[in-house]
């Protein structure tokens, strides 16, 4: 254990200078920042957590089949996250690291550095898993008046499933790189993995688990019941540590403490075989995945002629950003990804079980498609930050060479801007559009949610591109990484501000006009008044929106060496 504390080390080392060096200026406002905010959402979701059991809890007889079956649906989500997770941590740990060639030349075994770098991956690809559910496990504990023994309990429960988590993402991928041909490993990791994910996410939403709650939806009380008393499959280790944690609940310790021992018992079966399997052939698929990768997705020449209106050095730029897009397989992969959101938003409005409101049908449909102007919105952020933040720091160590063409930084970040905002503008439109059609909104309602969302979505972008040139992450080994940086914090939350403003001013307007012409009424000049006011101030918003971050992250990017 000693060397491999010792390859572990560099971790602790680093964690603690980003932290709490004093060349870091600004690392402690920055840690701060991250821990409060942290703080609020834990404490949300315990609450929430806590209210929702404590409803439960009142309802006499079904209510604990309502809260185990809440548990158990909980736990299956968290180990299927945690694979999920796992896959593609433990691939960018254990085979994309850049550091890798100079750990190897050390004087250590193989399946040392393996052990090392697997620890790594297990704690960084379960560790926001763990923390934010644990709300959910206190919330049990108190509710149900449960000891100490519970909350030790869940400690070694939870322990125990993401290490089997860890270890049978682990095995697969360390088989799968000698198995498939080396140059194309990476994106068929990446690519089954992001199926597995999507199979498993489809699955559990058109299962449609909030019918749980709806007795309705049953013909009688007995196959309700029967619905909820169904039992997980007993071979999941999600079911062990579910069993684990309702028999101490219900107060049985012996009959808890046998299901531990079973999940941890498997754990360390899980264990012993990763490293095993690592010893005999990790080495081998390391040095295959450091050959020349050939790629699933090509770049096609074809493109220029749709580039030929721009000049050369533009031309230049936007080229180079379309093949180092589909050159990763990290990044197009995600395409996935975005498909599976728009189906899941779009199918989620299509259930919304509207006739059961005590609102009328048309005032809700179009309260609701006011609202989705916002959700949108939030799923817009959410892409960009995936997609148009890192744009900047995605050149790397590269960027000097960006810096030394006669090309204006300011023109640089322009072109940066145009390439994302129309595939984001088409995809937002769309989720609008296809959702308003559903809702069957009004053509007022129609015409202002594909406005808004026109002006909306550049403001969005610029934030993004300008954002990420303020506060770039050339270090970062995927793109990924550098949202979860202290830019990519301010860029969301500053975009959750400026779609919320959009939201508020025109609200009131909206709702004048709206009501006027349910009613057949004609608006005084006060009301006109008020709804131009605050529509203009919703263009000028949107406008500073636009210009303002695009020349904040310029004059930051300029002032770098």
């Amino acid at each position: 254990m000693k060397d491999i504390i010792t390859l572990l080390q560099p971790r602790f080392y680093s964690f603690k200078n980003k932290g709490f060096s004093e060349s870091n200026r600004g690392g402690l406002f920055k840690l701060l920042l991250f821990g409060t905010i942290g703080t609020l959402f834990w404490g949300g979701l315990f609450a929430v957590s806590l209210r929702v059991l404590g409803y439960f809890k009142e309802i006499a007889e079904l209510g604990d089949i309502l809260a185990y079956k809440l548990l158990s649906m909980a736990l299956i989500t968290i180990f299927f996250l945690l694979i999920f997770s796992s896959v593609l941590t433990s691939i960018s740990k254990l085979y994309l690291s850049r550091d890798l060639s100079l750990v190897h030349s050390m004087p250590v075994s193989s399946y040392k550095i393996f052990i090392a770098r697997w620890i790594e991956s297990t704690i960084d690809s379960s560790w926001m898993v763990i923390l934010y559910t644990l709300p959910v496990f206190i919330s049990y504990g108190i509710v149900y008046q449960a000891g100490p023994f519970y909350y030790g309990n869940v400690v070694i429960t939870l322990l125990s499933l993401l290490i089997i988590a860890s270890g049978i993402s682990a095995v697969p991928v360390i088989i799968a790189v000698n198995i498939f041909s080396a140059s194309r490993i990476r994106g068929i990791l990446i690519f089954f993995g992001l199926c597995f994910f999507l199979v498993l996410f489809f699955v559990f939403r058109f299962l449609r688990p909030e019918r749980l709650v709806d007795p309705e939806v049953f013909s009688t009380a007995l196959i309700y019941l029967k619905a909820l008393k169904t039992p997980a499959p007993v071979y999941l280790p999600s079911t062990w540590a579910f069993d684990s944690m309702k028999s101490v609940l219900n107060g049985h310790i012996m009959k808890g403490l046998f299901h531990s021992a079973l999940s941890l018992s498997f754990a360390g079966v899980m264990v012993f075989m990763v490293i095993i399997i690592a010893d005999a052939i990790y080495f081998k698929g390391l040095s295959k995945t450091r050959t020349a990768q050939v790629r699933l997705i090509k770049y096609n020449a074809s493109c220029r002629l749709f580039l030929g209106f721009l000049s050369r050095p533009v031309r230049a730029f936007t080229l180079k950003e379309v093949r180092i897009f589909f050159r990763d397989q990290t990044q197009w992969s995600q395409l996935f990804l975005i498909a599976a959101l728009v189906v899941i938003y779009i199918y989620n409005f299509n259930v919304l079980p509207l006739e059961k409101a005590p609102i009328k049908i048309v005032y809700l449909q179009n309260l609701l498609s006011f609202l989705n102007m916002g959700l949108a919105g939030f799923v817009l952020t959410a892409v960009t930050a995936r997609f148009a933040y890192p744009a900047v720091s995605s050149e790397r160590e590269a960027f000097w060479m960006v810096k030394s063409v006669p090309i204006p930084l300011r023109k640089y970040l322009w072109i940066k801007f145009f390439i994302y905002f129309l595939p984001l503008l088409i995809l937002t439109e769309i989720l609008i559009i296809t959702t308003n059609i559903m809702l069957k909104v009004t053509p007022f309602m129609m015409a202002l949610s594909i406005i808004n969302i026109f002006f909306l979505v550049p403001g969005v972008v610029s934030m993004g591109i300008g954002f990420g040139a303020a506060y770039p992450d050339f270090k970062s080994e995927n793109p990924a990484q550098a949202v979860t940086s202290f830019g990519g914090l301010l860029f969301m939350m500053v975009c959750a501000g400026y779609i919320g403003a959009v939201i508020v001013i025109e609200a009131g307007p909206v709702y004048n006009l709206f009501m006027a012409g349910i009613k057949e009424r004609v608006l005084n000049p006060f009301e006109w008044i008020w709804i131009i006011g605050s529509f203009a101030i919703a263009f000028i918003i949107n406008i500073i929106a636009i210009v303002l971050p695009m020349k904040f992250g310029e004059n930051r990017l300029s002032k770098l060496d």
